[in-house]
């Protein structure tokens, strides 16, 4: 939003002052983040109340007044962005900030928090407790507005339905096990694992969003349920099925629960090692055909979003060179396209009380990033990007390569890391044959990165030879999170443990200059939070001593 619209924006907000979905703060440069975070909390779930897309914070602005005053909040760019991780962090579901706005107003600075409404049937809480307004003031959110938003979707989320005669005795042991595991780890800066591990089971899935009251719900079954439970969800079938073709041909079907299942049927896709052999250089790079965490980030967007009242199975078809994941119900929030850059927050859910409950164990995220990751993932392993298929309307195909299409492509990724998304996405279409803008054309063609005439377009072989400057760079040069997370995972990978003094010394000297030293520390925190709260890594150590180590 440009500094015109951004003004104007700021005068309409003054002109009907403060509500329940704008606040006005002068907020110096010690504001407390969770001051901040409970208004993020309340302003969300009361725009979700009044059916508005947004809400409203903005720092800089006098209250006696009513006018500009400026405020020296986070004055760094970085910084202040980081405000974002620090919000998503410890709110629940895990969203963040829509946009955060600098207008450079003749009397003083003036930032801007677009806060997103809270999901339609998930009220938005910060560091477990649910906000919200009166008038002008910050209030808990009583009963009846958290039941107001509960019950948006109860009438119409099929996995929200209480299960008639489900007990706790229909649950499956060692998936409580691993959901109270997985919950305390994406809580562990605030209830110790000991304590989450005790507490009585009824607690625990209504703290997790698996239950209702202690009532049992289909969600809570299709994740935690026994095999032989299934009859309860009677006429769907609760089951995902694994077919292999090709020269030889099998299938398996997986039941309940769900949360132990999605890892099973990976445990059947054949996962060999792929040689790729870079442009002069007689040392192949070996990759794994797919990566577990694109698949099961995959397979688990497929039981999240499934239309589970067309009463169908998932399904995984495992070709020689590709796995197609099938899933019942139209593309829900927007189209596939939307989610690429990692920006969009999908505002509503087919099933947001399954949505939450997955997101609490550690299953997904709710901030929209599981398809741009499942892109990046491909990329940063040089084989071509994820398809949709949204042709049958009533159902999503998405299929994930296990091969190289034209060597071309992967061997240039391979030398030009620092590609953006956008080009690699371009690539990625002209190795498949398929049309691109005249616009991103001329540009690869001003980057030397594709040959031929349109629409004979080809990805370019005439790679240029890395010199010792360019590999120096390379190494040293700033780079994006997924790129700083890989050099986490690879060290934990390799040694089997780390220690934060060994990820500072591996991280501190590849951070941006732009930063200072107590900002890469905290870059660097929030990298290993981050890591932890997808389920990719988990502390076996003291929060003061961590020892990091793989999750799965």
């Amino acid at each position: 939003m440009n500094q015109a619209k951004l003004n104007t924006l700021l005068d309409s907000l003054i002109a009907t002052w403060e509500n329940e979905v704008i606040e006005f703060k002068q907020a110096g440069k010690d504001y407390s983040t969770d001051k901040i975070g409970e208004y993020f909390s309340a302003l969300a779930n009361e725009a979700n109340l009044r059916s508005l897309e947004q809400a409203w914070l903005v720092f800089g602005i006098n209250n006696k007044t009513r006018s500009v005053v400026g405020s020296d909040y986070r004055s760094e760019e970085e910084r202040l962005q980081s405000t974002k991780m620090q919000i998503a962090d410890s709110s629940e579901p895990s969203i963040t900030f829509r946009n955060i706005h600098e207008l450079n107003h003749p009397q003083g600075r003036v930032v801007l928090f677009e806060i997103p409404a809270a999901p339609r049937g998930m009220p938005i809480a910060w560091k477990g407790h649910y906000y919200a307004r009166a008038g002008e003031s910050l209030t808990n959110l009583g009963l009846d507005k958290l039941d107001e938003i509960r019950q948006q979707t109860m009438a119409d989320d099929w996995s929200a339905q209480l299960v008639t005669g489900a007990t706790l005795d229909h649950l499956d042991d060692k998936a409580l096990r691993k959901a109270r595991e997985s919950f305390a780890r994406k809580y562990a800066n605030r209830f110790p694992e000991d304590e989450v591990m005790e507490w009585p089971l009824a607690t625990f899935l209504d703290r997790a969003k698996l239950t209702q009251e202690g009532n049992i719900t289909r969600a809570t079954l299709l994740l935690l349920g026994k095999p032989e439970s299934a009859w309860l969800l009677n006429p769907h079938p609760a089951q995902m099925t694994w077919k292999l073709e090709g020269t030889e041909q099998a299938y398996e079907h997986f039941g309940l629960p769900f949360l132990l299942n999605t890892t099973a049927l990976y445990q059947k896709i054949r996962n060999i090692q792929i040689r790729i052999l870079p442009e002069d250089q007689l040392l192949a790079i070996e990759v794994s055909k797919y990566d577990q965490r694109i698949v099961l980030e995959a397979l688990h967007n497929c039981i999240a979003h499934q239309d589970y009242s067309r009463n169908g199975r998932i399904i995984v078809t495992e070709r020689p060179d590709r796995l197609i994941f099938e899933n019942e119900g139209a593309f829900f929030e927007g189209q596939p396209e939307d989610y690429l850059a990692g920006t969009k927050t999908p505002r509503r859910y087919r099933n947001a009380f399954l949505a939450q409950a997955m997101a609490e164990v550690n299953m997904i995220d709710t901030m929209g990033y599981g398809i741009y990751s499942m892109y990046i993932g491909q990329a940063r392993r040089y084989f071509p990007m994820p398809d949709f298929d949204l042709s049958e309307q009533v159902a999503v195909k998405m299929t994930v390569y296990g091969s190289i299409v034209d060597p071309a492509y992967s061997r240039l990724l391979i030398q030009k890391i620092d590609l953006p998304l956008d080009e690699i996405l371009a690539l990625d279409r002209v190795q498949k044959k398929l049309p691109l803008s005249d616009k991103m054309i001329r540009r690869l063609r001003r980057d030397r990165l594709i040959e031929g005439r349109k629409p004979n377009l080809h990805v370019s072989a005439l790679v240029a030879k890395a010199t010792a400057s360019t590999v120096d760079y390379i190494r040293t040069r700033a780079q994006d999170d997924v790129f700083y997370a890989k050099l986490i995972t690879d060290f934990i990978g390799k040694f089997g443990i780390a220690t934060r003094e060994e990820i500072d010394k591996l991280l501190m000297n590849k951070l941006s200059d732009a930063l200072d030293e107590e900002q890469k520390k905290m870059k660097v925190g929030n990298l290993l939070t981050k890591l932890r709260r997808s389920g990719v890594i988990r502390n076996d150590g003291s929060r003061s001593h961590p020892q990091w180590k793989m999750d799965i």
